[in-house]
């Protein structure tokens, strides 16, 4: 008698297929599922955008003793003697600027008010991961992801150096991870985490 060749069963293939396919993500690089970080559009990348934590200081022309220096708050306004609480999330100097004026002419307060804003400090960033020192460091304007690894003491030795993760509130207010490379332009807030190599 001829032995009759065995068969496998499809339950038998699926699950080698499928233990294949979990070897291979095992094996995927942390953080290469990431989308890229999107390019700035147009002239965007020149316009800051204004987001809790940030330290500005209002001039106001018509009257001295209203200029002061200020913080965006948690929810993204900044508070005014005489004017009030004026909203500043994701808006520029300029239009803060022209949202206090408007403000001060609704109160009765100038006819016709001239304020100025300037950022004094942006809102930090954020290094986590594999980085000698990770932790929260004061932004500058330019600021790339390697300069921001080079203040958190460098990458360690356990670091994948190519590129990181880089969390980002949007316009609307809810926070998004990317893949970024080491040369990637930051923002004020980002937290930037350094991926750890798997072998």
């Amino acid at each position: 008698m001829h032995a009759q060749p065995t068969r496998k069963r499809p339950g038998a293939r699926f699950a080698a297929i499928a233990g294949l396919l979990l070897l291979l993500a095992a094996c995927a690089a942390p953080g290469s599922n990431l989308p890229p970080l999107p390019e700035p559009e147009g002239n965007r990348a020149d316009v800051y955008r204004l987001g809790p934590n940030d330290e500005v200081r209002v001039t106001v022309f018509n009257d001295p003793r209203l200029t002061g220096e200020f913080r965006v708050t948690d929810t993204g306004a900044i508070a005014l003697p005489l004017v009030g609480t004026v909203p500043a999330l994701g808006r520029s100097t300029r239009e803060v600027e022209r949202a206090i004026e408007r403000e001060m002419q609704r109160k009765g307060l100038f006819r016709d008010p001239s304020v100025a804003v300037e950022v004094r400090s942006y809102r930090p960033v954020y290094v986590l991961g594999m980085v000698e020192r990770g932790g929260r460091y004061p932004y500058e304007p330019g600021m790339t992801v390697l300069s921001a690894v080079a203040v958190a003491g460098g990458f360690n030795y356990r670091a994948i150096q190519d590129y990181v993760s880089v969390t980002r509130i949007g316009p609307d207010g809810r926070a998004r991870e990317f893949r970024a490379p080491r040369d990637a332009v930051l923002q004020p807030g980002d937290v930037v985490t350094v991926f750890e190599r798997r072998f």
